[in-house]
């Protein structure tokens, strides 16, 4: 009698814990489902907002393009479109062409004296800087170093024996190309006690020449802006 119970007891807890086993696993499913359903409606909101967020830009960007429409028809279209090309021209973003002068810069051919620094025969950035500058101050409109244009944030290091600009190495002879008037930016170079005269004192060879025509490229990079923002 005795093990007959036992079995029944032991049937019954079986039963019991099957039937737990059973519920806990359908409240699992329950849970998942649920998760599942409330998921779907949360990325279904999700990209209903997105569809409302391009909407708007997509309704701004139209907006935008019906302003430009109307004034590169009206009667400041020329004006603007002069301007526009002035900035470009300005900013180096663009060829340009026109008279000005080509300024060519070589190492010295003296011999150098034994125990005399080799430094002081060769063209640095700073010679560079010093032609650049001066063509800048008489009024040239757009400069280019070996074919790279300068712009406001051009930078020219030397690298060893050569010139780093616009992350080009560029080695001599250095052919600076400018756009302005010829005869001013001639005299400014060749002036009396001027940058090509103080050059030549350490016998860097340079050349000034005036040119009816001179094209300058765009410049070759991408202009960015750390800490400038647009004032309004």
């Amino acid at each position: 009698m005795r093990l007959k119970s036992f079995h029944l007891v032991l049937i019954m807890v079986s039963i019991a814990v099957g039937i737990m086993f059973a519920l806990q696993f359908r409240m699992v499913q329950d849970i998942r489902e649920n998760e599942a359903f409330r998921r779907t409606q949360v990325l279904s909101g999700q990209v209903l907002q997105m569809k409302k967020e391009r909407d708007v830009l997509q309704a701004e960007v139209a907006r935008m393009r019906d302003r430009l429409d109307k004034l590169s028809t009206g009667p400041l279209s020329s004006q603007l479109k002069e301007e526009m090309a002035r900035a470009k021209i300005l900013a180096g973003v663009t060829e340009l062409t026109g008279s000005g002068v080509k300024v060519i810069l070589k190492d010295s051919s003296i011999s150098l004296v034994p125990g005399e620094n080799p430094n002081l025969y060769l063209v640095h950035d700073e010679d560079i800087l010093k032609v650049v500058n001066e063509l800048k101050a008489s009024g040239a409109e757009g400069i280019a170093v070996n074919n790279q244009r300068l712009i406001s944030s051009t930078g020219i290091k030397c690298s060893g024996p050569t010139v780093r600009i616009n992350g080009k190495v560029l080695a001599p002879p250095f052919i600076i190309t400018a756009v302005g008037n010829p005869d001013i930016l001639e005299s400014a170079i060749k002036m009396k006690g001027g940058v090509a005269e103080t050059l030549q004192f350490f016998g860097i060879q340079v050349q000034v020449k005036k040119l009816e025509q001179v094209k300058l490229p765009a410049y070759p990079g991408v202009i960015s802006y750390d800490h400038a923002v647009q004032a309004g």
